[in-house]
């Protein structure tokens, strides 16, 4: 058992982890859309896309982004009495703390997926502005974000367990 659940931290923590640093990139994607904007209202025909994919983007960024967060200990956390406390209690605290975040992630998940089929099933949910995108792409890498951030809750919780246990999970990838 212990060495089936060391196996997934490894799976999930590596897949995240090349996700997360691909994604890092993603500030400059938006960057350039964000300049291209402000160009084309400058010298050309203002563009009708960019701030909405430049929102679609934003949103790619952090969900694909946060799982990496997690994995790096990004989070924010409320140090008034974290820092002063053992590993030992840390992890056991964190153990306590990411059952939320996972059964907040299992329904965060569930309602992703519901909007998801509900826009594949009606032929295509379109955005109400002018340009009229199709919002199925972006609900999709939604849903993958979220997936990505439950399998990696689920990977921080086994690693409070084995911590709690006295195993060393070794460095950070």
């Amino acid at each position: 058992m212990l060495g089936a659940v060391q196996q997934y931290i490894r799976l999930v923590d590596a897949l995240n982890y090349r996700i997360g640093r691909v994604m890092m990139y993603g500030i400059f994607v938006m960057m350039a859309i964000l300049l291209w904007s402000s160009v084309s209202k400058t010298f050309f025909v203002p563009s009708l896309w960019t701030l909405e994919v430049a929102q679609f983007a934003m949103v790619a960024y952090y969900m694909l982004g946060g799982p990496y967060s997690i994995q790096m200990g990004s989070n924010v956390r409320m140090d008034l009495l974290y820092g002063e406390w053992s590993d030992h209690r840390k992890a056991q605290i964190d153990a306590m703390t990411v059952l939320f975040l996972i059964i907040y992630l299992i329904f965060l998940l569930w309602g992703g997926w519901e909007s998801l089929s509900y826009s594949l099933k009606y032929g295509g949910e379109r955005s109400s502005s002018v340009w009229r995108p199709y919002l199925w792409p972006i609900k999709s890498i939604m849903v993958l974000g979220i997936f990505l951030m439950l399998l990696q809750a689920i990977s921080e919780f086994f690693k409070d367990v084995l911590r709690i246990k006295g195993h060393d999970m070794g460095e950070k990838l």
